[in-house]
């Protein structure tokens, strides 16, 4: 038996030299040290034991022990939450699946019934003369004519009478029969699913409708629903009129409500509302709301210039608390947007069920689940800033978007002249302060002398490219559209510094860095700060050379969202990047206007530094190899801001117009490249990887992996390269080739590997392999590295990674070997990632 001495009650007891037993104040140390550091080196916990008196009498290999155990229980602790919250999303999914099935059921009872009258009346009509059909022909097209209603009461006892209407409209759609709602396309509900969504078949208007659970007491989510601006970006402004109180404790308000248009082709939209808050019987919480028209006796909203009135039909959300605390809510959407006065292009945006879910249904049960999340977490995101203020810079890059594409007359834009021919419009904003909502100081020691904001923007037709592919392009590949003379002009009339053009790269562009900021929990939304390294800001000195920065806001890469809006918007801002500096955003918005699934693989990439025209003449690719995947359209709004000195208003107009047609040009050629005509039929492997050098390096890739690990790397089912290269690019582990240089930077990769590193082929030419390790990871390389280059392979341990999207990627194990060419000569390093996931 072994026992460690016991000083005064203080020292850690061994019994039989299994179990050690710590005092409360040994116990408290500890848990202390753990909180400081859960995983220290041998190093450091020698250091603890000296720096610790009330722990001298532990050996350090028990103290080992004692962390491993608390990690273990940290973990285990973590699981058990992780696991209860998962059963009581079930049992609350559970409860809305039988509440939907009742639904169903009552829907299907109703349709039976219909389907009787409708049988009876077709029998009725089969036995009527020739004459009476006629009549009745008649009477039934004036029965569906729409009756002219006589004006209704706007007085408070006619505003609760169309309240208490509107109340039992709302509950009808969201727990009746009163719409026939169809599952939204892509949608599968689970305990991982934003919910259970649903859109209408068949009725006047476009409307949708989602059932969820989420971690919010009721009244915190009505709070953060009524708020609409803050989470539905496309809403402009919501003002309260007036408030009526009523005699059940409930709420009657009047709002006035304005949509920003979504593209420079088509107008904004307003609308005159009633809003009624109240509290059923069982307890749950109901906002509802409808559109006020044909009222007297009341209030009322004349026509506003430039805004069409539209109309929301009863609509709201009914939440109801749940048992062990949050809100299960049921939320409908039911507009009619007017289509009549879109051009016929953009009218399914506004015909569409499915967009009117994407954009405002499912984006407020998005901002609820990211508020409880927040609130469920207490770490501070990167660079510092708490989620309410990322949120907020996220709002004000996408507002500051919206009101260029826009160019309300209130905000101080005016149009400058123009003579209707050219595609591109130019405003001018002579008060931006008002636009920006702040003074246009800059911290970064570059006085403001700028009075004025001119935008440029244009909008422009896509055929056949998938928005989600295109916006990551765009996005990876900054300098496939930037301007190089925009940084000229601006040392010689903008005059603010580094930052003060929205995406110009000069002629020693050095790269960028994209540094990831914060994303949503769904990953529909990112925002990032873009580090341009040495942009000249004088062209004639190169000395003068400084980094950029840009904030960076982008939505809509997931190709599987049906009816998913595209866009990337960003700012310059300083290296100070302070919450109150003023934001110029500028960007792209991809709208797609059919919504019918590609017949391609949605994570397909291209090598555009191939597609783009880059290589000889002799290498172009064979256009025969276009495959059908349908003429899916799109429309893309473009739009750039430039401060500038008010004197130097037409040749900065000019240079403006010039800028956003070569990007517009740019566009038309990567869209070209991205079309589905570039793939090939066969297999579904795009034409660029069909070369001779990817065969050859399919080739030497299986090649050194039999030399130096003695087994095959793929099955291959038939012979010659062109197999081999098929296998190798669907192969579900991760493979990437390397360089090899002092900053090793990808050259090929797999499909996996571009879909684990979230990326292109051409764009993974700009990611080094330190910059998606860990520093784990980093160290366990440059470890195994020299055996790599003596053996030709080592063996690694599994770890994490991240993407180019910021995202953390796990792996079981990695694989790294030497891939030698044709005369037995270091080509590459090529690296295989089993089993990643992303985390």
């Amino acid at each position: 038996m072994m026992a460690l001495s016991c000083k005064d009650g203080k020292g850690a007891i061994l019994d039989n030299g299994k179990y050690v037993r710590y005092t409360p104040e040994q116990v408290e140390a500890l848990e202390r040290l753990y909180h400081e550091c859960p995983k220290p080196s041998s190093i450091r916990r020698q250091q603890l034991i000296r720096e610790c008196p009330i722990l001298s009498n532990i050996e350090p290999k028990q103290i080992k022990v004692w962390f491993q155990n608390r990690r273990c229980r940290e973990k285990q602790r973590k699981e058990a939450s992780r696991l209860q919250s998962v059963n009581r999303k079930l049992t609350a999914m559970n409860k809305l699946l039988m509440e939907e099935n009742d639904r169903l059921q009552k829907q299907v009872s109703h349709l039976v019934y219909e389907n009787g009258c409708f049988r009876q009346h077709t029998q009725n009509a089969t036995l009527a003369t020739k004459d009476t059909s006629c009549e009745s022909v008649v009477t039934s097209g004036q029965h569906h004519l729409t009756p002219q209603h006589p004006p209704r009461d706007a007085s408070p006892a006619g505003l609760l009478s169309i309240a208490e209407e509107t109340l039992t409209e709302f509950l009808s759609k969201a727990t009746g029969t009163a719409v026939e709602w169809v599952q939204m396309p892509g949608m599968k509900p689970g305990p991982d699913s934003i919910g259970i969504v649903a859109i209408s078949h068949g009725c006047t208007g476009v409307a949708a409708r989602a059932c969820g659970l989420v971690g919010l007491e009721p009244t915190r989510v009505a709070e953060i629903l009524k708020d609409r601006p803050t989470w539905f970006r496309e809403c402009r402004t919501v003002d309260v009129l007036d408030v009526l109180p009523t005699a059940n404790g409930g709420t009657i308000e009047l709002l006035y409500m304005q949509l920003y248009a979504p593209t420079t082709l088509a107008t904004a939209r307003d609308f005159w509302l009633l809003r009624y808050t109240s509290v059923t019987e069982d307890g749950s919480l109901v906002v509802c709301e409808r559109s006020l028209s044909n009222t007297q006796n009341g209030p009322s909203i004349p026509p506003v210039p430039n805004f069409v009135r539209a109309e929301m039909l009863p609509s709201g959300y009914l939440i109801r608390p749940c048992e062990g605390g949050g809100s299960i809510i049921h939320i409908v959407d039911h507009m009619n947007l007017e289509a009549w006065s879109v051009p016929e292009v953009l009218r399914p945006l506004y015909e569409s069920s499915t967009v009117l879910a994407q954009k405002t249904t499912m984006m407020a049960l998005r901002q609820l689940r990211q508020i409880a999340q927040e609130v469920s977490q207490s770490s501070t995101p990167n660079w510092g800033r708490r989620p309410a203020a990322l949120r907020a810079l996220s709002q004000r890059l996408s507002r500051g978007f919206n009101e260029a594409v826009n160019g309300f007359t209130d905000e101080g834009w005016s149009l400058m002249g123009t003579d209707g021919m050219d595609d591109v419009t130019i405003l001018v904003n002579s008060s931006p302060e008002k636009l920006m909502g702040l003074n246009l100081s800059f911290s970064n020691g570059y006085p403001s002398v700028n009075t004025s904001v001119m935008c440029a923007k244009a909008s422009m037709l896509l055929q056949n490219v998938p928005p989600a592919l295109l916006l990551r392009f765009l996005r990876e590949h900054r300098s496939e559209w930037a301007d190089n003379n925009v940084d000229a002009y601006s040392a010689a009339a903008i005059k603010l510094g580094p930052c003060s053009l929205p995406g110009s790269r000069a002629g020693n562009f050095g790269g960028q860095i994209i540094l990831p900021l914060a994303h949503t929990i769904e990953h529909e939304e990112l925002l990032e700060v873009i580090k341009l390294e040495g942009v000249s800001h004088c062209p004639e000195d190169a000395l003068m050379a400084r980094d950029m920065f840009l904030l960076q806001l982008c939505s809509g890469m997931d190709e599987n969202a049906v009816g998913m809006c595209s866009e990337l918007v960003f700012a310059p801002i300083d290296a100070s990047f302070a919450d109150d500096a003023p934001l110029l955003p500028s960007g792209f918005r991809i709208i797609p206007l059919d919504f019918c699934k590609e017949a391609s693989s949605p994570s397909r990439t291209l090598d555009l530094a191939s597609a783009l025209e880059v290589r000889g003449p002799g290498n172009k690719t064979s256009g025969d190899r276009s495959v059908s995947s349908g003429n899916a359209r799109s429309v893309m709004t473009i739009a750039f801001e430039f401060a500038f000195e008010s004197h130097m208003q037409e040749s900065v107009a000019a240079m403006a117009r010039q800028y956003v047609h070569s990007i517009i040009s740019s566009v038309q050629r990567v869209a070209s490249a991205l079309s589905p005509s570039h793939l090939n039929p066969n297999g579904g492997i795009q034409a660029p990887l069909g070369t001779p050098e990817a065969h050859t390096l399919a080739r030497w890739i299986s090649h050194s992996y039999r030399c130096y690990l003695g087994v095959e790397l793929l099955k291959v089912p038939g012979e010659g390269s062109e197999s081999i290269l098929k296998s190798l690019w669907h192969q579900s582990d991760a493979i990437l080739c390397c360089s090899l240089k002092a900053l090793p930077v990808f050259t090929f990769s797999n499909q996996a590997g571009l879909d684990m590193l979230e990326t292109t082929l051409v764009a993974l030419q700009d990611i080094g392999l330190e910059k998606i390790l860990d520093e784990h990871g980093r160290k366990s390389l440059c470890s195994e590295f020299p055996q790599i280059m003596q053996q030709g392979f080592a063996c690694l341990q599994g770890g994490i990674c991240v993407s180019s999207m910021g995202r953390p990627v796990s792996y079981e194990r990695a694989v790294a070997w030497k891939v030698l060419n044709e005369e037995d000569n270091a080509h590459c390093i090529c690296f295989m990632f089993v089993n990643w996931s992303f985390v």
